[in-house]
């Protein structure tokens, strides 16, 4: 009787564990089973391990990015677009894993739960994909970066839809350069990052927004105090930031607009590690966001343990702070919209099983309307009194630069901001890796790409 029992019981456990593995095998065929049959080993949609059968991929006005003939993936015919648009399309190898080949694959190849992709291979194509790319902005953006390394990226600060997202180094995908794996030189550093999602870089001056906003909601009359600036501030025994001129005595908003390094330093020593860490982290800084399925890398600010001349380097964006230019671009995006943070898109095809991915408000990004309307002034003021409306023609706008200084090497030449004419809603980011100076290189270098929007 025993031995009966105990056999039933070992029945029942290997009953049960059937049962559970066909549990188990289709929960993971719902949830992965795009992912299977959209693997590179998958000979139906892959020719020599590059993606072949897919749907065509549109810019915002049609144009083709890449498309499949005969079997074959072929990207547009302008050479210039190809490079502007590879990393956000994405190369056929799937090496550039941010590219909307990569993270909208299941899509494109036509996958559906039912027959899998048999509708694709027999019609030799998928779904089609339109972005909100715009080609010949795109173009005028890699144009504009002057063969730095680098990234340009604007968007539409009301609605989210990004026109370019420009990075390089880049490759045209029609004719691949044989020596990418085995280069020395550097000049293929990073080829496959796509720089505006994935990089981060020293920040420079613009970090010096982010003091501004600290010094704004935790220094009730800092608008009307006086400075005095000497050239250098002092921050501990024989311990100094060294400051971009000798400015004399100066109002915030003119510390800001000539970006004054003895000001903000003695602001952020001011302020003290806890508010400074707290106003980096209310405005984004440790947070990642999705745009259109791809992940943002992270700003990063660490002051813990920082001693006063740390904590003075690091209120004028050095020290060990880091920024990712999407976070940066959606940080002057929130200023020019009241203090909501819209988060870019790139995918502007809508349908039911593709929701449209626009729209959507960055909650790691928190500002009140006041403090936006304050920084919107002062952001201002700087193109107006400082770097000159006539280095934007006709674009109203504001914004801040900075040269980030990097131990051995050029500085990062960096400027973000917005139009404040709200017929012409667009935000942008520069950021030129060891390209020099902010007002020098990454102004024209925004201004061309601004003004090829408002005139096409």
């Amino acid at each position: 009787m025993r031995n009966t029992t105990k056999r039933a019981y070992v029945l029942f456990a290997l009953i049960a564990a059937f049962f559970g593995g066909l549990v188990f095998m289709g929960v993971s065929f719902v949830l992965n089973a795009d992912t299977w049959a959209s693997s590179r080993l998958n000979e139906h949609i892959y020719k020599y391990r590059q993606l072949a059968t897919a749907g065509t991929i549109f810019d915002r006005n049609g144009g083709v990015l890449v498309e499949t003939k005969d079997g074959e993936r072929y990207f547009a015919e302008d050479y210039t677009t190809r490079l502007a648009t590879l990393h956000v399309v994405g190369d056929a190898q799937g090496f550039i894993s941010t590219g909307v080949q990569t993270v909208y694959r299941p899509h494109l190849i036509g996958y559906n739960f039912i027959d899998g992709v048999y509708s694709a291979v027999k019609k030799g194509k998928g779904n089609d994909l339109t972005l909100t790319i715009d080609s010949e902005v795109s173009a005028a953006a890699y144009n504009a970066l002057n063969g730095n390394k680098g990234t340009i990226a604007v968007y539409n600060y009301k609605t989210g839809a990004v026109l370019c997202e420009v990075s390089a180094p880049t490759f045209d995908p029609e004719n691949k350069p044989s020596d990418i794996g085995t280069d020395t030189s550097g000049k293929y550093d990073g080829i496959y990052l796509n720089r505006f999602l994935s990089g981060v870089f020293t920040p420079g001056s613009t970090f010096k927004v982010v003091t501004a906003i600290c010094a704004l909601e935790n220094l009730p009359d800092v608008s009307k105090k006086t400075f005095n600036c000497t050239g250098k501030y002092k921050c501990g025994k024989n311990q100094y930031v060294i400051c971009n001129g000798v400015h004399g005595k100066l109002s915030f908003e003119r510390a800001l607009n000539v970006s004054c390094n003895s000001v903000f330093a003695q602001l952020a020593v001011q302020l003290g590690t806890e508010k400074m860490m707290q106003t980096a982290k209310q405005l984004g800084f440790g947070s990642s966001v999705k745009v259109s399925g791809a992940n943002t890398a992270k700003s990063y600010i660490d002051l813990s343990g920082a001693a006063d001349i740390d904590l003075g380097w690091a209120g004028i964006g050095q020290y060990t702070t880091l920024a990712n230019p999407c976070h940066m671009l959606m940080l002057a995006g929130a200023i020019a919209n009241g203090g909501q943070a819209v988060i870019p898109y790139v995918v502007e095809t809508q349908t039911t099983l593709l929701p449209k991915t626009g729209a959507a408000i960055n909650k790691n990004i928190t500002m009140s309307a006041e403090t936006a309307k304050k920084m919107k002034k002062l952001l201002r003021s700087n193109v107006e009194n400082y770097y000159g409306d006539s280095r934007f023609p006709g674009l109203k706008m504001c914004g801040k630069t900075g040269s980030a200084e990097v131990e051995g090497k050029r500085s990062h030449a960096w400027f973000y901001g917005f139009s404040a004419d709200s017929s012409f809603p667009y935000a942008i980011v520069v950021c030129l890796e060891n390209g020099g100076i902010g007002y020098n290189d990454a102004v024209p270098a925004a201004n061309k790409v601004l003004q090829a929007i408002k005139n096409s």
